[in-house]
């Protein structure tokens, strides 16, 4: 999966599809065990989210087992 077209300034890129189909995890099992709307993971998974709150991105790495570096990419 290749990142969205980057805003001015934003080239962060969310790996969170690259995850889930390396833990044979969907969207909805991920939803059901964060407490996230499926909409707002899908706006996170297709880079388009502006902001992530703390919480919420502990709660994604700790459901996949991976740190916030595996889940966030800065690309160049």
């Amino acid at each position: 999966m290749s990142p969205a077209t980057p805003e001015a300034g934003h080239r962060i890129h969310c790996r969170l599809d690259e995850l889930l189909t390396s833990r044979g995890m969907t969207l909805t099992q991920l939803s059901d065990a964060v407490g996230v709307s499926v909409v707002n993971l899908s706006v996170l998974k297709n880079d388009r989210a502006r902001a992530i709150r703390f919480s919420t991105l502990t709660a994604i790495c700790e459901a996949l087992g991976c740190e916030v570096g595996d889940l966030l990419t800065l690309t160049p």
